[in-house]
């Protein structure tokens, strides 16, 4: 059998799309779609990414004849983690014990495994346009993030706010994307400790809504 047929069967035999392959891969859809139709074989790099997601041994994939197909036969497919959607986050109650649940986002097992997720879905444009009202961001738990990154802050009991964080020695500066609206504010360090002003967590991935 020759490559392209190896991994139709393989997808078949574990039962998934190649949009799902794409997605815990992380081998572009684009290029798989290629392959099954042997417009070309894989490089060794993607040969090697799709043969560990999909479970199967590489000289298998390549079409070779060996032993069946399955590396682990009991393992299978390993699907996306479902991470819960939050309307809201409020001050003084922890994001594990949010109710608020509006939906459910699912991100691949490899992302699962860095950390605690949360996603949550954006009120207001003060990040337009690059980040609309009603796009959903996954979020890695975290209370503290590098300078410059994109990240959810709780500010004085209110609810949570999505900012960029510009990180100084004398505190920290919360920055929209539409700064003509939403101007910039600045936090001493003493700010940060009696407001105060809460880092929940650093945001990964945005999924746009339309």
């Amino acid at each position: 059998m020759e490559f392209k047929d190896r991994l139709n069967q393989a997808l078949s035999m574990r039962k998934i799309s190649a949009a799902e392959l794409a997605r815990v891969s992380g081998v572009n859809e684009g290029a798989i779609s290629q392959y099954r139709k042997g417009g070309y074989k894989a490089n060794q790099y993607n040969l090697e990414k799709m043969a560990k997601a999909l479970n199967v041994s590489i000289p298998w994939l390549m079409g070779a004849n060996v032993d069946g197909p399955l590396l682990v036969d009991k393992i299978g497919f390993q699907k996306g983690i479902k991470i819960p959607v939050l309307g809201r986050v409020v001050a003084g109650v922890p994001v594990e014990a949010v109710t608020d649940i509006i939906d459910y986002e699912e991100i691949a097992p490899e992302l699962a495994a860095t950390g605690d997720f949360f996603a949550l879905q954006i009120k207001g444009d003060s990040m337009t346009p690059r980040i609309c009202e009603n796009d959903v961001v996954i979020v890695r738990k975290q209370p503290s993030v590098d300078s410059g990154s994109l990240a959810i802050v709780l500010i004085n009991g209110e609810a949570a706010t999505i900012k960029q964080v510009i990180v100084r020695e004398d505190g920290i500066m919360l920055q929209a994307f539409n700064p003509g609206v939403y101007p910039t504010h600045f936090y001493t360090c003493e700010d940060i400790k009696t407001l105060p002003v809460t880092i929940l967590g650093k945001v990964i991935e945005l999924r746009g809504k339309f």
